[in-house]
């Protein structure tokens, strides 16, 4: 049998790893590769860059697959004090889950546009890096949802978190922040003219700040599952 302290600590490796694969694949992959207003542009970078564009997917399929770890440990531990809203927030993570993981296949399209194969021998160049753009900003959008239904689970959990002593309440409150500013970032980009969204540079940072104070304290201290 698994300590629970050695359970929290897996839960809490896992959502570093979830952490790490996340900000490669967004930051260091699409928003590095993607041209918002170029679509020649970011045909060209996805081509001679398509190694890192492939690893930016897989990356993006190992978030998903380690992720379910760590929110069925934490379900496992804050069960007792709160079923009914860990229920909500098992099925909103379910959901968010669901939503992105069908949506990589806008992220891969470009691959497939891009591939040079016979089929597509009709089309002229700058079509198919349109419509290769048109598939990322697609996978934008589709990100953008199910990080709503990502958010309300933070927000969930962090209100859980406050209303134990099992993890510190602060760790609680900027947690449920970060749901917040999940919630700001992705209703920014659909109410605003283009999808333009201004707001995430200053939005990533409590984000990063309440899910990595969450994963370090699983990771380094633990859960007390006499409070939970």
């Amino acid at each position: 049998m698994i300590s629970d302290k050695n359970l929290a600590r897996i839960a809490g490796l896992c959502y570093l790893v979830v952490i790490a694969t996340g900000l490669f694949s967004e930051v260091f992959v699409r928003q590095a590769l993607r041209m918002p207003n170029n679509a020649l542009a970011t045909a060209h970078n996805i081509q001679t860059n398509e190694m890192l564009y492939r690893w930016g997917f897989a990356a993006d399929l190992i978030n998903f697959v380690i992720g379910i770890p760590t929110i069925l440990i934490m379900y496992h531990f804050f069960k007792k004090s709160n079923k009914i809203l860990l229920q909500i927030a098992l099925a909103m993570v379910i959901i968010q889950t669901a939503i992105i993981a069908v949506n990589l296949l806008n992220q891969i399209s470009p691959l497939l546009l891009l591939s040079n194969d016979a089929y597509l021998t009709p089309f002229q160049p700058s079509q198919l890096a349109t419509l290769s753009l048109l598939s990322l900003n697609i996978q934008a959008q589709g990100y953008g949802i199910g990080l709503v239904f990502f958010g309300f689970y933070c927000i969930i959990i962090g209100y859980i978190i406050f209303k134990t002593n099992a993890i510190p309440k602060n760790i609680g409150v900027l947690y449920a922040i970060a749901g917040i500013c999940y919630l700001i970032n992705s209703f920014t980009m659909f109410l605003s003219k283009g999808f333009a969204n201004p707001m995430f540079m200053y939005l990533a940072i409590p984000i990063f700040v309440g899910e990595l104070s969450l994963c370090l304290w699983l990771l380094i201290k633990g859960i007390d599952s006499s409070k939970c």
